[in-house]
């Protein structure tokens, strides 16, 4: 298909203005020490239907026009920085803590976790599932969106804005990523398992599936929840070995020729697989990040001045450490603002926002996540203070809970209005998150923090 010159221009246009709006919106959120995520989903909702639409309706159908060329490149594009942002999450994903941290970690995940999800799952049995489903959505997919939504925590959203502070360095941070990372793969599984039990026309499968043919609703479930766990449990366990012999193998002519390049085919790999298997390629994305960093030797950074007497393997590894950035760099630049933007786009707060719920919702998981990271701390033997510290710290959804959102949205497991209490859930706990921590910073950084009650006492360092 060849485009006229009309088609390019708009959709270049299009793009600008996104990158533009994204970017603007971010570093005034960042200039205001809130996380410059929340800034490019603004910018989508302030050129949306919720404002532009509203005052100035035929730009608005203009610039994002509801069929055509246009929305189909943007939303392409938003589809790659999904999957980019899956990659980076799980590269951000340290599943390893140290020794004497992990009685805090394991205490804070439980019950950060299970007590979050249950009272999420609670929570709906009084309401209507019907009024907040989709044509694929259930009782059962609906309690455990809304399990998910109470008790996820957001990775990359924490961390830029322990980043931001000169956190990210502290016994506080580590145990908040360490935290975050195990509940978030957790949940990530219980969502693929919620994309499996969602209900599907023989005409809606793909893949593998797809090929074998069966008409059954039963057997496609189970087919979809076992492949996906089996997907889940080979790549946690033994990802990084593959890519680190994909890495290493002499056949691989890509990686010595482009590092950047390499890792990229190694993402669109885990991607393709999962289509073929009939899977949500986003966990291929995600998984493929956690494995790459695993698989990869520890990031040097050598000094100019001696980087030709430096052996071959810190070269390498500073080789890699470049490739990690250069791919970060650029999709933070480009495709997630895009992704984002999108999602902001899709808000409709004049006419799919149901107030009231929206705040009871609010309320509930932010008692619910707060207080249950809080009840966990203390067992663990944290003062009271750093229990609120952690409570308000891991109650941020950002990200993966706005990515809850729209993949459950796009597979009509729920509709506008949840999708809509689901993003702005994200967005108001990730600004509570920043500006407490900020205000906090200071005794985050000169605090020592107590990881454990123990009776041993410590190695002095050398």
């Amino acid at each position: 298909m060849t485009l006229s010159t009309i088609q390019v221009a708009q959709l270049l246009t299009t793009t600008a203005v996104v990158i533009l709006a994204a970017h603007a919106l971010g570093y005034l959120f960042a200039k205001l020490r809130q996380p410059a995520v929340i800034g490019e989903i603004v910018a989508g909702l302030l050129l949306g239907p919720t404002l532009l639409g509203l005052v100035a309706p035929q730009i608005k159908s203009e610039l994002f026009p509801k069929t055509g060329l246009t929305p189909i490149a943007l939303g392409t594009l938003g589809q790659f920085g999904l999957l980019l942002l899956m990659f980076i999450t799980g590269g951000e994903m340290q599943l390893r803590t140290a020794e004497r941290e992990r009685r805090t970690v394991s205490l804070i995940t439980t019950a950060g976790l299970i007590l979050p999800f249950a009272c999420g799952v609670a929570f709906v049995q009084v309401l209507d599932h019907r009024d907040f489903s989709g044509p694929s959505g259930s009782s059962i997919t609906f309690a455990l969106i809304v399990g998910i939504a109470v008790a996820v925590t957001s990775i990359p959203v924490i961390s830029r804005i322990m980043l931001d502070l000169g956190l990210l360095h502290t016994t506080f941070a580590r145990i908040v990523l360490s935290v975050a990372a195990i509940e978030d793969v957790v949940l990530y599984v219980v969502l693929a398992v919620v994309l499996s039990l969602a209900h599907r026309s023989p005409t809606d499968d793909y893949g593998l599936w797809a090929l074998i043919g069966s008409h059954s609703t039963a057997l496609s479930v189970a087919y979809h929840v076992i492949v996906t766990l089996v997907f889940f449990g080979f790549f946690l366990a033994r990802g990084h070995r593959l890519f680190r012999w994909l890495l290493s193998s002499r056949a691989n002519v890509v990686a010595r020729r482009s590092p950047v390049a390499a890792r990229l085919a190694w993402l669109l790999g885990a991607v393709l697989i999962c289509i073929a298997l009939g899977i949500n390629p986003i966990f291929g994305a995600l998984l493929a990040g956690v494995a790459l960093r695993r698989g990869e030797p520890p990031y040097t950074d050598p000094e100019p001045s001696t980087m030709r007497t430096t052996d071959a393997e810190s070269l390498s590894s500073h080789s890699n450490g470049q490739a990690w950035d250069a791919i970060r760099q650029f999709a933070l630049a480009f495709f997630i603002p895009i992704y984002f933007f999108t999602v902001g786009l899709k808000l409709d707060l004049i006419h799919n926002f149901h107030i009231l719920f929206f705040l009871v919702f609010l309320v509930l998981s932010c008692a619910v996540k707060a207080g249950s990271i809080w009840f966990g701390a203390k067992l663990a033997g944290q003062p009271s203070g750093r229990a609120w510290d952690l409570a308000v710290a891991l109650n941020a959804r950002g990200g993966p809970g706005i990515v809850l959102a729209t993949v459950t949205f796009e597979a009509a497991i729920i509709n506008e209005s949840f999708f809509t209490s689901l993003v702005l859930l994200s967005v108001l706990t990730s600004q509570l998150a920043g500006f407490w921590l900020d205000r906090r910073s200071a005794a985050l950084v000169t605090d020592a923090v107590p990881t454990m009650v123990t009776t041993t006492p410590e190695v002095p360092k050398t």
